[in-house]
């Protein structure tokens, strides 16, 4: 009992985990390091497309269709995944799903027909689907409220920078072996991340529900539905129509409307993904050091991610760009959106009560990865109907847009989850 009092009190803030600041950071590297390999695992369905389509005989809207499988298991598991987050260890969970993730991706290569590529997509969405619950509950188990945003942004830029690696690394595979043996190649080898996550990890990584009886807090017996959590699922909504746009048809749309070669187009889609994945340690610093120098977490975290935000609609000049250099240079402006994201997770942290940031993150990237999966049905459609890209990528830089107001309108003031919860320990 002296032992776990002397634990909780050495604690930096309500749930967070005494342990020595080289382990958190270590660990906040592996979540980076995963969230590389999961990018890097979604990004091959991508770039293989051009080669996938011609090898199967698919046209723009069942590309639609197969784009979008990976989220429909991937949107549906967020839920119970984010509440498995919330009440599990977190070392075990994630090392599981990481394992089925990886495996999903390297039997793609075996598969014969669209029906197999879709069924192995729902898969690695089931997978992956841990990533960013599991993810955003063991960095508010690790780092105090004002400090959350830089390693946020941290952990998730490793999706942005796999994306930015793995699209020219990806075509080059393909080039070299084809898509299969790349689908293998990639897959297979990233089980090696299991060790050095076992090695690492925490124990016991299941943070406020392992301290509850010591605090006074509750475990995640009911969820708090307020505006808060509207306003966040509709916000994280309008970023990821806008981000799963990038995702999805970029590669395609290089190839298809800018007539680059494959490898090129890797190349030119990695710069924009890249800036984005830089962005978003960066747009936590900014809001984290703005709090340091005395701006409210509220102002601190909506008006950098305001400004992102705007930055998409540039995507709208890079569809009509003269040149493919224009239109890159335009794609690169609307990747600031990239500062934006480690202050939604902060912004969520702060406002879901501490044993519900889980199942929270969980409902939050539902929504989003509804926008997943709306998001390459539509542009297919519009692409058909239109033969241009433009309409699309209007459509997504619109609805970002959007999400400013839901982040003003219906998110109050941030920290309402941590007061209620120092109320609660305090009675």
């Amino acid at each position: 009992m002296p032992s776990q009092s002397k634990q909780v009190k050495s604690s930096y803030d309500h749930g967070v985990l005494a342990i020595p600041g080289f382990q958190r950071w270590s660990v906040v590297g592996l979540l980076f390091v995963a969230s590389f390999i999961n990018y890097l695992d979604r990004a091959t369905i991508s770039v293989a497309l051009p080669l996938i389509s011609l090898d199967l005989h698919i046209g723009p809207e069942t590309k639609g269709v197969l784009l979008s499988s990976f989220f429909w298991s991937y949107a549906l598991m967020q839920i119970p995944v984010g509440w498995c987050a919330d009440n599990l260890n977190l070392r075990w969970l994630y090392a599981g799903l990481f394992a089925v993730w990886s495996f999903a991706c390297g039997f793609t290569g075996f598969a014969g027909s669209l029906l197999v590529l879709i069924l192995l997509r729902i898969i690695l969405g089931v997978g992956e689907s841990i990533y960013l619950p599991g993810g955003s509950k063991i960095i508010t188990v690790l780092f105090p409220s004002s400090e959350r945003a830089f390693p946020s942004g941290v952990f998730d830029s490793g999706t942005r920078l796999g994306l930015a690696v793995g699209a020219p690394l990806i075509a080059s595979l393909i080039v070299s072996y084809g898509w299969r043996r790349m689908f293998m190649m990639v897959g297979f080898t990233a089980v090696l991340w299991l060790a050095p996550w076992m090695v690492v990890a925490p124990r016991n990584l299941q943070g406020v529900r392992t301290n509850a009886a010591a605090r006074g807090a509750t475990p995640a017996s009911h969820i708090h539905f307020n505006r808060n959590l509207l306003g966040i699922c509709l916000g994280f909504f309008s970023f990821d129509y806008y981000w799963y746009l990038l995702v999805t048809w970029l590669p395609d749309y290089l190839v298809s409307s800018r007539h680059l070669p494959l490898v090129r187009a890797g190349f030119y889609a990695a710069l924009p993904y890249l800036v984005f994945g830089v962005c978003e340690p960066v747009g936590g610093w900014i809001s984290d050091a703005l709090i340091r120098w005395g701006w409210s977490e509220t102002r601190a975290r909506k008006a950098t991610l305001t400004v992102s935000f705007l930055s998409g609609l540039l995507l709208i000049p890079a569809a009509i760009a003269h040149t493919p250099l224009g239109a890159l240079g335009f794609l690169v402006g609307g990747s600031l959106v990239g500062l934006s994201t480690g202050n939604m997770f902060a912004i969520l942290q702060c406002c879901a009560p501490p044993n519900e940031v889980g199942i929270w993150t969980g409902f939050e990237n539902f929504a989003g990865n509804i926008a997943g999966i709306l998001a390459p049905i539509a542009t297919g459609f519009l692409i058909q109907r239109t033969s241009s890209y433009l309409p699309g990528f209007a459509l997504a830089a619109g609805v970002l847009v959007a999400g400013i107001f839901a982040y003003w309108g219906l998110v109050g003031e941030l920290n309402p989850g941590m007061k209620a919860h120092e109320n609660a320990a305090g009675s």
